[in-house]
């Protein structure tokens, strides 16, 4: 019989501990993710309340301004590669993390005023691609409300990929769980001008977020400054002192995961503008069931940075078996993650629907009747979704971030979104066409990104 020592040399033993690590830093990113997406989903739940047109005008809004948040992404990004692959490397290495984490708040900051002209020609650019005038007008206000906040949420994640490496992130959970809440106060008092405050509707919604972020960021920055284990990087001394090796690497891998961000999110949200094609009733039953499906997926989202953390780690240490396993692990994870709220979106959609629009308005009956036939499908390819969206953060985990970002265009623009448009726009199945190209385009990454990473984990001596 074998004792308990020599069972836990099976093996099993190896996977077992990456899956406790990948819980101990996933778990919390995975709440932080989904606390944090939950400022995007009170607002809309908030902003439901308002009626259909407003809650059109703000995914209109909400599309424009995320085009631009996923450009900035892409640094924000870029840190975690970099700081985990040289903590891997040598977990002592306070000057190359430092460096990292400076250059890509650097970056950030660089983005920012570029990124923000688009916010200007909200209106514009919603009406040139055939959005109703009304939706179009009421999204500019909003979007340069929000825009205020983009800084600090690009910085957040920036911080939080830095705190992931080093195992510190309960702190940012506690931190944005206050953020999130303090977001709902401040929607209640703008939104709808309770307490004496003025009624601004979209924009006080924008306002809210705007003001949430930026205490996050100040709150992550304070902790970064005081807790032990991240002082000790001295993250913001010398902040003014460049380091070009480590910009000019940051961005050689941020532009294509800026990139690869963007044609995955863009699909979604271009698919706002074939529903605004088709009727004002669809374009607000898909932002609803697209709510949902992103709420899905922010449980995994966050597993799957912890997983390109681990991966990081183990790249950085040279060790291909905990490559690859910490990137089996992180993909098996995600798909189990995803489930808890696929599940409930297949099984009872109508209850689900009915959390955003008030199911006793008769001027809300088509709206849910179609958020409800839509959720279904948006379950089936929650598979799909977490098993890219796992292998594309594991690739980045070992700085392969080129061929995915073509992998990214060629799944999303020249299969899912031309699907999506062909069904949706020119066959009888209309609306409900646009998420089945939506699940074509996610089937084929998941399908390629799962290939390209098998590829290049394989044990070789590069490792």
């Amino acid at each position: 019989m074998a004792t308990s020592a020599n069972r836990s040399n099976t093996p099993a033993g190896p996977w077992r501990r990456e899956f406790l690590a990948l819980l101990a830093i996933g778990i919390p990113m995975g709440l932080t993710q989904l606390v944090q997406f939950s400022i995007n989903t009170v607002d809309v739940l908030m902003i439901g309340r308002l009626g259909p047109e407003a809650l059109a005008s703000a995914s209109l809004g909400q599309v424009i301004f995320y085009a631009m948040f996923l450009f900035g992404f892409g640094p924000a990004m870029a840190v975690s590669p970099m700081v985990s692959q040289a903590l891997g490397a040598d977990p002592d290495d306070t000057a190359s993390v430092r460096r990292a984490v400076r250059m890509g708040l650097w970056t950030i900051g660089v983005c920012i005023p570029i990124l923000s002209i688009t916010f200007l020609f909200t209106e514009e650019i919603a009406q040139i691609l055939g959005q109703p005038a009304l939706p179009a007008a009421m999204a500019e206000p909003y979007v340069l409300a929000l825009a205020a906040g983009l800084p600090f949420a690009l910085g957040v994640v920036a911080l939080r990929n830095f705190l992931a490496a080093i195992e510190r992130t309960r702190a940012p959970l506690v931190i944005i769980v206050i953020s999130t809440l303090l977001n709902a106060l401040l929607n209640w008092l703008l939104i709808y001008g309770n307490w004496g405050f003025p009624r601004l509707e979209l924009v006080g919604a924008g306002i809210a977020s705007s003001i949430s972020h930026a205490a996050g960021f100040f709150s992550l920055v304070a902790y970064i400054n005081l807790e032990s284990a991240s002082r000790r990087f001295a993250l913001f001394s010398n902040f003014s002192k460049p380091c070009w090796v480590s910009l000019d690497e940051l961005v050689q891998l941020s532009w294509p995961i800026g990139f690869t961000m963007f044609f995955e999110a863009m699909l979604f949200n271009a698919a706002v503008f074939l529903m605004g094609r088709i009727g004002i009733d669809e374009m607000a039953a898909y932002q609803v069931a697209l709510n949902v499906a992103a709420l899905a997926f922010m449980m995994p989202l966050g597993l799957s940075m912890a997983g390109g953390v681990r991966v990081g780690l183990m790249a950085g240490a040279r060790d291909a078996a905990g490559v690859r396993r910490a990137a089996v692990v992180s993909i098996l994870s995600c798909i189990g993650a995803i489930m808890f709220v696929a599940v409930p979106a297949m099984t009872v959609p109508t209850g689900i629907a009915g959390l955003y629009l008030d199911a006793a308005d008769p001027l809300n009956a088509t709206v849910l009747g179609l958020a409800s036939s839509f959720l279904p499908i948006a379950a089936t390819f929650a598979l799909f979704d977490a098993t890219q969206v796992s292998a594309n953060q594991a690739l980045r985990g070992l700085k392969d971030v080129r061929l995915p970002m073509y992998i990214t265009f060629v799944s999303y623009w020249l299969v899912g979104f031309p699907v999506s448009a062909w069904l949706g726009l020119f066959t009888p199945i209309g609306a409900t066409g646009v998420w089945y190209g939506l699940l074509a385009g996610l089937a084929t990454a998941a399908c390629l990104l799962s290939a390209r990473l098998w590829w290049v984990s394989r044990p070789s001596p590069a490792l």
